[in-house]
């Protein structure tokens, strides 16, 4: 190959590096450009004051998963336009709950070597009144109706409810004395009327019917129950089977539920159902989908719950009857709750 070859090769080799350096750059420059206009058409969140006992109407309060600043903060909506300006709280909570304005939120601090994690009890303005240590994971919590008491689960073990190879942790607090239960494992089982002891029992998924009196999943010997737990007498009472995740409806009659039904997969097993506290009759939601979550009442006839969005997660609604069709609530939120 003669000089004047070797100069005519490498001017094509370095004109064709430019030409796929400018298509990368390009692509990029589109990548990036569609990202920002899906930014763009994401609802538009501000800093502002939030109050879980707000003067102007019912406020949705949840965690807001849409990009940019305020990502994981605690964030309200008026409840009649959920799809409106957010405004952001800047209190970031990976599991949030609150009633009588008190919160509950679950946090995670990050750390060099590991995360540590903590459930912080909030006044009416998301200033902290106190603080416990979360032994893991962030994964359910909740306010009593009075907000006198709190719950928060979390996995000190595993990450998911879909396999057998987790262990949680669900802890009560009272937020006038702050005593505390920092494991409901030591309460005393009642199993079909009888005294139960074993040493896989798990407790999660609290949800308060008043101070005193709740309801929780029991698992054990790889089957789940509905549990009715007493903080004076300290036990746990079985009520019903193959019940996750309960969610007292606001008349006390009727519990929302995770049930893992035959035939579905088993990293998607959940379909959420109503259960009647009186009848124990099970009724099925029209919602049809995987359901891991711990399903809210707006009202004595409406479900709020998560499923994975394009940002992480959405809100959606159904008919707690079994009627009706499901409806989207909110994109890029998580963790809801009502004030006012």
């Amino acid at each position: 190959m003669n000089r004047t070859t070797r100069l005519t090769v490498l001017l094509l080799a370095v004109a064709l590096l430019g030409t796929v350096g400018t298509a990368a750059v390009l692509r990029a420059a589109d990548r990036s450009a569609v990202r920002d206009r899906q930014q763009a058409g994401g609802p538009p969140v501000r800093a502002g004051a939030v109050t879980l006992r707000p003067s102007g109407g019912r406020q949705l309060l949840v965690r807001n998963l849409a990009w940019g600043p305020h990502r994981d903060e605690l964030a309200t909506v008026p409840a009649g336009r959920p799809d409106g300006p957010r405004t952001a709280s800047g209190v970031r909570c990976l599991r949030f709950h609150a009633a009588a304005g008190t919160g509950i939120c679950l946090q995670a601090e990050r750390g060099a070597l590991a995360d540590s994690y903590r459930a912080v009890v909030l006044d009416a303005h998301l200033r902290e009144r106190h603080r416990f240590p979360a032994p893991g994971i962030p994964t359910r919590a909740r306010v009593s109706p009075s907000g006198h008491t709190v719950a928060w689960t979390v996995f000190v073990s595993g990450d998911s409810y879909a396999g057998t190879a987790f262990s949680t942790r669900t802890a009560l607090a009272d937020t006038r004395t702050w005593a505390l239960d920092d494991n409901l494992e030591e309460y005393a089982v009642i199993k079909d009327g009888h005294p139960y002891h074993a040493s896989d029992i798990n407790i999660w998924g609290v949800t308060f019917a008043d101070d005193t009196r709740f309801y929780a999943t029991l698992a054990t010997a790889g089957h789940t129950y509905l549990v009715r737990g007493d903080r004076t007498a300290r036990t746990l009472t079985t009520l019903h089977p193959n019940v996750e995740c309960p969610s007292l409806s606001p008349d006390g009659t009727r519990v929302a539920y995770k049930k893992r039904v035959p035939g579905a997969s088993p990293d998607a097993p959940w379909r959420l159902y109503v259960l009647d506290l009186a009848t124990l009759r099970e009724t099925a939601t029209a919602e049809r989908r995987n359901i891991d979550d711990q399903a809210l009442w707006s009202d004595d006839h409406t479900l709020v719950y998560a499923l994975p969005g394009d940002y992480g997660s959405d809100l959606w609604t159904v008919p707690a009857d079994g009627t009706g069709t499901t409806r989207r609530l909110m994109t890029s939120a998580l963790a809801p709750a009502y004030a006012g």
